[in-house]
């Protein structure tokens, strides 16, 4: 029974990991997100002739204090070095504190746009890196910040 329990956990972790729709990149933060530590996000992009769309992915679950969270987003272009830095406030949670994100159990996962209909100006590499900017120096109840890049529908 645990075995089977075991493979049916494994399978439900790597199908919410990928996505049909766009690529996906998680990195975990332990439900601790420190103040000082930046989720980077490595792009490589090859298609200039479509537009894409750039979303933040929050894992989140009840330990997590607010009904908001702020990020400061650093996107970088690495060919020329050029940097825009955003910073951002996306709602977790209704005003009754039904969080908004969907899932089973603690962990409810929220889509956030960042860039919507995005013309990338070159191919190559591009990061994004994301920087918690709430109160707390360690953020309890995050448990994983990703980014979703998909085609933009016409």
């Amino acid at each position: 029974m645990h075995k089977i329990l075991g493979l049916l956990t494994l399978i439900l972790f790597f199908s919410c990991n990928s996505s049909a729709e766009g690529d996906v990149t998680m990195n975990s933060v332990d439900n601790k997100w420190n103040k000082k530590s930046e989720q980077k996000f490595n792009l490589e992009i090859s298609d200039l002739q479509n537009p894409k769309n750039i979303i933040f992915v929050v894992r989140n679950n009840n330990d997590y204090p607010y009904s908001n969270i702020r990020f400061i987003v650093n996107f970088t272009n690495l060919q020329n070095k050029k940097k825009e830095t955003d910073t951002l406030n996306y709602v977790l949670a209704k005003p009754n504190g039904e969080w908004l994100g969907t899932g089973f159990g603690d962990t409810k996962e929220t889509l956030f746009q960042y860039k919507l209909n995005y013309k990338f100006p070159v191919k190559g590499k591009y990061e994004i890196g994301v920087v918690q900017a709430m109160r707390n120096d360690a953020l309890p109840g995050i448990e994983d910040i990703g980014v979703k890049i998909e085609t933009a529908k016409p």
